[in-house]
């Protein structure tokens, strides 16, 4: 992208040089030549070859295995995890993820709409009644942070956060073979 960017840069100044050095040279230019080859033929030989290398790059950034998944649902006024990849554990108010591995957070909400966000690992996605939305994250070195809702929603609002708790893999398994709490009926 840099490369493409810095190609198109030296182009539209190499115009520009001969604007401002020939001026003669480019007034003998019409109005309609300038839009056909700076308009349409520059950002066709430019543009074609950044959407390519950008597929491709776009491609092998995606992981080929299949990513472990978490649902994250809300309610008023806390969050509810649930590990369908660690035997069904389920926790209260703490997101344990692993460390260095990406995971989809599958987020939804029992009531209104509320908003996911771990301001350390990614930016905020909303959680719809009757609708999951998935964000991927990559938890980073072992630690906890913390994560909220970003989006009122009642009086309680500012209560609803989160621990976001990574572990190293020995630490995930541990965490998750002790449940926070049982689910419901």
């Amino acid at each position: 992208m840099i490369v493409g960017s810095g190609v198109l840069l030296a182009l539209i100044t190499g115009l520009f040089a001969l604007v401002i050095l020939r001026p003669d040279r480019a007034a003998r230019m019409s109005g309609r030549t300038w839009i056909i080859w700076g308009g349409l033929v520059l950002p066709a030989l430019v543009l074609p070859p950044l959407v390519l290398v950008s597929l491709i790059a776009g491609e092998r950034l995606s992981p080929s295995d299949p990513v472990p998944r978490i649902e994250a649902e809300a309610r008023q006024w806390s969050w509810t995890f649930h590990y369908p990849d660690h035997g069904g554990a389920q926790t209260e108010d703490i997101l344990h993820l692993p460390s260095g591995q990406a995971v989809d957070i599958v987020i939804t909400s029992r009531d209104v709409i509320h908003s996911f966000w771990v301001p350390r690992l990614a930016g905020k996605m909303d959680a719809v009644p009757g609708r999951e939305n998935v964000l991927r994250l990559i938890g980073g070195a072992p630690g906890v942070m913390e994560g909220l809702c970003a989006e009122f929603c009642g009086l309680d609002h500012t209560h609803m956060r989160f621990d976001v708790q990574v572990h190293d893999p020995e630490g995930l398994a541990a965490a998750l073979s002790t449940p926070v709490f049982a689910p419901e009926p």
